[in-house]
């Protein structure tokens, strides 16, 4: 009975330890991370690590605000976080908003991926860098349609966005799994 659940389960052994290190990996980080919303506050297992986040924060905020000025004239920056439009819609980042959380669960994902090791050595910043502009990207795009819809910020920020990031780290792991971290074969078969 074990050996056919095994051999019924094989072709789905890499999805399923994605499934699995995503979970831990969310969990474990659930766990151990604490803070409060205003980004005021960070610590990982009682370790206060808030001037990490500060600086990721105010990183992300920082240039989201620039992406944001190529488009609009009428936005303002409130040190240190928030980005704020003239017709009174704006957004905070907080400690929550810098992708690092994401950086994390992918690094988690490559280290329990099938593959080959040295190529994991320029995968994974890879898949930082993906992280952080899409990070950004999301930043920005919410900004912009919050100036005149700010009630679609919970329906972009907390549903859509959150899944397209997820998405995103699922379509990265693919692109490991199908095709990067597997040896390739030349043309005469080797």
């Amino acid at each position: 009975m074990l050996e056919r659940a095994k051999t019924y389960l094989k072709p789905y052994e890499d999805i399923i330890i994605f499934v699995i290190t995503l979970l831990v990996a969310n969990y474990f980080w659930k766990w151990t991370m604490s803070g409060d919303e205003s980004g005021v506050s960070v610590s990982w297992l009682g370790l206060d690590i808030t001037p990490l986040f500060a600086a990721a924060a105010q990183h992300v905020a920082d240039v989201s605000y620039h992406l944001c000025r190529l488009f609009t004239d009428d936005v303002r920056y409130i040190e240190p976080y928030i980005i704020r439009f003239d017709s009174g819609s704006g957004l905070r980042i907080i400690w929550g908003c810098t992708g690092i959380k994401q950086s994390f669960i992918w690094l988690c994902l490559m280290l329990t991926a099938k593959g080959i090791q040295k190529r994991k050595l320029w995968y994974i910043p890879l898949g930082w860098l993906c992280i952080y502009l899409f990070n950004i990207l999301r930043i920005v795009i919410v900004a912009l349609v919050i100036k005149d819809h700010p009630d679609l910020f919970e329906l972009l920020h907390t549903y859509i966005f959150k899944y397209l990031f997820y998405f995103m780290l699922f379509m990265l792991w693919v692109w490991w799994t199908e095709s990067v971290g597997q040896p390739h074969i030349s043309a005469n078969g080797q």
